[in-house]
């Protein structure tokens, strides 16, 4: 990870879309999270497949279910901040407003978690800035992003989830997802298509 000589990161490269890999591996990002209706479905279905994924938590979800937390991190997978309040400005934001966002939300998923720290921020829609990078890499996190992007928030289809994640993914994919936010039943009866057919054609899921 870039940084400068106060040790800030340096946004020149930006955040990350792909894992730096060889070989199938790829990577399941969920985010929006925890709820307590779809997280632990969430967990059930990657437990079935033993696949491992990155949870993108928002802080104050992670302070209303702490319970939930610690399941995620207790079953192996990734714990990164997605923001306290997931603002579709943070861009827009001033840089201590940017600064309390990161900052609260790592807080909120170390209490919670019982001493996670996350290494890992996304930003909420994908929007990044100079100022956005730069706090990340004060935290300590690195910028993830995205590679394969099904809009599943939107419910658009569960077919359509489907055939997006199994004609786009490649080997060193980053995909996204969201347990919540909103309804979920189309993105879980999605994955427990997908995954699968992931597994059998070979892929191998790895954390950012």
């Amino acid at each position: 990870m870039p940084a400068d000589r106060r040790g800030r990161y340096a946004p020149s490269r930006g955040p990350q879309y792909y894992l730096p890999c060889k070989g199938t591996q790829i990577a399941l990002t969920i985010d929006d999270g925890p709820d307590p209706q779809y997280t632990p479905r969430m967990l059930a279905l990657l437990a079935k497949y033993g696949i491992q994924a990155t949870f993108c938590m928002i802080g104050r979800a992670a302070a209303a279910h702490p319970d939930l937390v610690k399941q995620v991190v207790a079953a192996g997978h990734h714990v990164a901040n997605h923001t306290y309040t997931h603002p579709l400005n943070l861009t827009k934001l001033p840089d201590a407003q940017i600064r309390a966002e990161l900052h609260r939300a790592s807080d909120a998923i170390n209490t919670a978690s019982g001493g996670h720290q996350p290494t890992l921020f996304r930003a909420p829609g994908g929007a990044w800035s100079a100022a956005v990078l730069s706090e990340c890499g004060a935290l300590g996190m690195r910028a993830l992003d995205w590679s394969v992007d099904p809009r599943d928030w939107s419910r658009p289809g569960v077919q359509h989830i489907v055939d997006t994640i199994l004609t786009r993914t490649r080997p060193g994919a980053i995909i996204l997802e969201h347990d919540g936010g909103g309804n979920r039943d189309q993105t879980l009866s999605a994955l427990a298509i997908a995954l699968p057919r992931l597994v059998d054609a070979g892929y191998t899921f790895a954390q950012p």
